[in-house]
């Protein structure tokens, strides 16, 4: 099998770094200067092992590309926002011995949230989901750090649409021998809802910095508890935090060191977009879905969008006035005064 990695940032440039160490088949999808610093420099990946420089394939797109092999298996590493435009650029792509992409090759989606798979599943055919527990670093061009110990991550992996198949076996094979635990599972959908919860607090990171506080974990509690509310009242499952710590506890462990997640990543490079209306955002879709109040996660996905859009530094907010906002918010919902 050759994986092509259609976004080669934090994740995806950690997965095909360690693919590659471990002697398979890798090409990295990447832009503008960090496609450049790839190709010049190659994949300065720094693991828990040390650093290596690998020097990979580049393309920029599927045109770059040539034509797709039948063992092509497509990990599709971009944050969500960017899940329509890559699938559609890749699923066009042609396949030798006939058809496209998006009618003969496997794609795997890897991003935080659950709505990856439903975009994938309207273009193509053979879709897969991966909850990722994978903590990385990306904030330099051909530059990622991934530290956890003594596995690099936990990728439980399924069919999008449920069940497992022979490729999620060889896939998790190959992640297997290249230092992640990969788990094949029936429910792959109920572990993605399950990280989500967690997933919720990256907007508070982004907005008002990752250092941890009472104030933040307190914040990130409401939005949690909207969300379970909402799992409720929409009949879905999702894995309980026992079998999360069993998955990933002394596997997968950060060093002490505070670090940025992905939604602080974002903002710290620029990007001009960020994952909120997938997160959060999901949340209230389920919410307003199901008459189900959300005023929290409201407040935490405009708040991160607001960022984005006007180029703000991460961590350029007080967590007091975020929680000022999302008590205002809360208080407009149940017909109160505020506070």
């Amino acid at each position: 099998m050759r994986y092509i990695i259609i976004g080669a940032g934090a994740v995806g440039a950690t997965i095909g770094g360690r693919l590659a160490q471990a002697g398979k088949e890798v090409v990295l999808v990447a832009r503008g200067e960090h496609a450049q610093a790839l190709r010049a420099d190659g994949l300065r990946l720094t693991t828990a092992e040390g650093t290596r420089v690998h020097r990979l394939p580049v393309v920029t797109g599927p045109a770059d590309a040539g034509r797709l092999r039948r063992d092509d298996v497509l990990l599709l590493t971009v944050k969500t926002q960017g899940a329509v435009a890559a699938l559609d650029a890749w699923g066009d792509a042609e396949v030798a011995g006939g058809g496209t992409a998006a009618q003969r090759l496997p794609v795997f989606c890897l991003q935080n949230g659950v709505e990856g798979e439903r975009i994938a599943l309207r273009r193509f055919s053979r879709v897969h989901g991966v909850c990722v527990w994978l903590p990385s670093t990306f904030l330099r061009p051909g530059i990622v750090s991934a530290l956890c110990a003594p596995l690099t991550g936990v990728l439980h992996l399924g069919l999008a649409a449920g069940g497992s198949d022979a490729l999620c076996r060889a896939v998790a094979a190959d992640l297997t021998a290249a230092g992640f635990g990969a788990p094949v599972v029936d429910d792959v959908m109920r572990w993605k809802y399950a990280k989500l919860l967690s997933n919720l607090g990256n907007a508070i990171q982004a907005t008002t910095g990752p250092e941890a506080a009472p104030a933040k974990r307190a914040l990130l509690g409401r939005a949690v508890r909207e969300a379970e509310a909402v799992y409720a009242a929409a009949g879905i499952a999702y894995a309980s935090a026992a079998e999360e710590a069993e998955a990933r506890d002394g596997k997968a462990e950060q060093p002490a060191e505070v670090r940025g997640g992905s939604s602080w990543q974002s903002l710290a490079r620029g990007t001009g977009s960020i994952e909120a209306d997938y997160l959060n955002g999901e949340i209230s879709l389920l919410g307003r879905l199901h008459g189900v109040a959300t005023p929290v996660n409201d407040v935490l996905r405009h708040a991160a969008n607001i960022f984005a859009r006007k180029g703000l530094p991460p961590g350029a907010m007080s967590v007091e006035d975020l929680t000022a906002l999302a008590d205002e918010a809360t208080a407009r919902t149940a017909g109160q005064p505020p506070g």
